[in-house]
């Protein structure tokens, strides 16, 4: 596809801008040694890049639109994004090769893609790039035969991620279930998996309930606005977010739904109210009509599994009816955890949680039934319990007898942070740590959960939208031989929410191939 070069390109530059795949290999060497030549003109060098990255958006999106193929740079979906996050994405890339990832190298990678009849997929462009340009793996290879080689088995595949689309149902809208709702219809695209059908609510005294509900999801103080369009549909008692419509049920309890007559069936209901936290209770959901699984987005008690993704999911089998998603605590320092201990082994440890305010707690002084939540919120710092330290148990039986947890509630509405203070099996120092903790959230199986950030000058908004289970602060780390104490921040309303997203797809069969494979 043809390229626009920003105005003002001549000669060599716009040689460069039709033809982007030159100037990546004259510019570069390896992705050990090579380093960006220094332009000659910085905004004309960002000019000619702001345009490659234009010309990625009707790519990405006809290929997530049309073939269910998603596509990446290092983990960071490309798909809904503008020109400047597009080109921050690849900026990103420094942090993980210790080094630069230009648009010139991405864009003749996605257009190979795009000439393609592939099939469902989820593919890093960012990680093709950099093996073919840097680590020589398309040597005597032009891009287009090297893109076709990593994808061979896809290309013509009419195999989809699930036999079926599947229906979600929201078991409450408060902020979970707000967040769930956006991630669902965000990730819609062709509608070939998971579909939001409803969510259910117990009836508002305001004669406009619905239009309030689809206000609150329209806008977020925390969150910002959503991205799309929601219009309601009051005689249809729905609205219809980004082409999504999605049934607002009123009910009190599970007993007095049956889904099949809204059209709903073989639904996984995501219970997001924490009513109930035993299977006894998450079972009544199982007895309505158009029901097969449900997941609970709090600790579950008694025998249920409790699940992180991406540390212990591989517990979860098809027969499966009911699995908790843990905690959002629990889902940020279980990652973590099991990390340092593989490489180091955790002798004790302490968790101390500096968490976000919830609705749980008052606005002002008023009575609660637990010790010290009914002091204000937004006034106080609030020191309370938190089960997490015990709850990881569940999650990594290893660690079981090994770490006790305090929490304190803080005035800001989202992003916590979790500091784990740790006696490890051998003696380290905070380069070594630091350097193991890189690699496990750049490059290990646990990417999707850990991030990491080497910012002296980060604070807790700096967060809010992570996508990760917690963020790794290398500043902020101290170690002195065995003992290491570790900072980690995490959204603890959309980070977690989409750790429960993804539960909710291993839930559901979804099963995408992902390129390019794993070594």
């Amino acid at each position: 596809m043809p390229v626009r070069l920003a105005p003002g390109g001549t000669g060599e530059d716009n040689t460069r801008a039709q033809n982007p795949t030159r100037p990546a290999l004259e510019r570069y060497s390896t992705v050990s040694e090579r380093k960006r030549e220094r332009p000659a003109d910085y905004f004309r060098d960002w000019k000619e890049r702001e345009a490659l990255a234009e010309g990625m958006i009707p790519l990405v999106g006809k290929l997530s639109r049309e073939r269910n193929v998603k596509c990446y740079v290092y983990g960071k979906s490309l798909v809904n994004r503008s020109v400047l996050e597009i080109m921050k994405d690849h900026r990103y890339v420094r942090q993980v090769e210790k080094n630069e990832l230009s648009e010139f190298e991405t864009f003749p990678v996605l257009e190979a893609l795009s000439k393609l009849a592939l099939g469902s997929a989820h593919i890093d462009i960012g990680r093709l790039a950099v093996n073919y340009y840097d680590r020589g793996h398309g040597a005597g290879k032009s891009v287009e035969e090297y893109v076709t080689e990593q994808v061979s088995d896809l290309i013509g595949c009419t195999e989809k991620p699930v036999s079926e689309p599947r229906d979600v149902v929201l078991y409450g809208f408060g902020r979970i279930g707000r967040l769930m709702a956006r991630i669902l219809i965000d990730k819609t695209d062709g509608g070939d998996s998971l579909r939001l059908r409803a969510v259910v609510v117990r009836k508002g005294k305001a004669p406009n309930d619905l239009v309030k509900r689809a206000s609150l999801l329209r806008r977020d103080s925390v969150h910002g606005a959503f991205e799309g369009t929601i219009r309601v549909d009051e005689e249809h008692e729905s609205f219809v977010a980004n082409g999504n419509e999605v049934k607002v049920i009123y009910a009190d309890s599970p007993s007095e739904i049956d889904y099949t007559q809204y059209g709903i069936k073989n639904a996984i209901v995501v219970d997001n109210t924490g009513v109930w936290r035993d299977e006894a209770g998450l079972s009544q959901h199982l007895q309505c009509p158009g029901v097969s699984k449900v997941i609970l987005t709090a600790p579950g008690k008694g025998d249920m599994k409790n699940v992180v993704a991406g540390i212990n999911n591989d517990i979860i089998e098809d027969s499966d009816t009911i699995i908790s998603a843990a905690s959002c605590t629990t889902n940020a320092i279980a990652p973590p955890l099991k990390a340092i201990d593989d490489e180091y082994g955790i002798i004790t440890g302490h968790v101390e949680t500096v968490h976000a305010y919830t609705n749980d707690q008052n606005l002002i002084d008023n009575y609660h039934k637990a010790e010290r939540r009914g002091r204000s919120a937004p006034l106080n710092m609030v020191l309370t319990e938190t089960g997490a330290a015990k709850a990881v148990a569940k999650v990594l039986p290893q660690l079981e007898g090994k770490l006790t947890g305090n929490a304190i509630r803080v005035p800001t509405p989202n992003v916590s942070m979790a500091i784990l203070n740790l006696t490890l099996g051998r003696a380290t120092d905070k380069e070594s740590l630091n350097e193991f903790m890189r690699n496990a959230a750049l490059h290990s199986p646990m990417r999707k959960q850990i991030d990491y950030s080497n910012s002296p000058e980060v604070v807790s908004s700096d967060f809010v939208g992570s996508r990760h289970a917690c963020i790794y602060d290398a500043q902020a780390t101290i170690v002195n031989g065995t003992q290491a104490v570790v900072y980690l921040w995490y959204d603890n309303e959309f980070g977690y929410s989409c750790q429960v997203y993804r539960i909710l797809e291993q839930m559901a069969g979804i099963d995408y191939r992902v390129y390019p494979k794993e070594a």
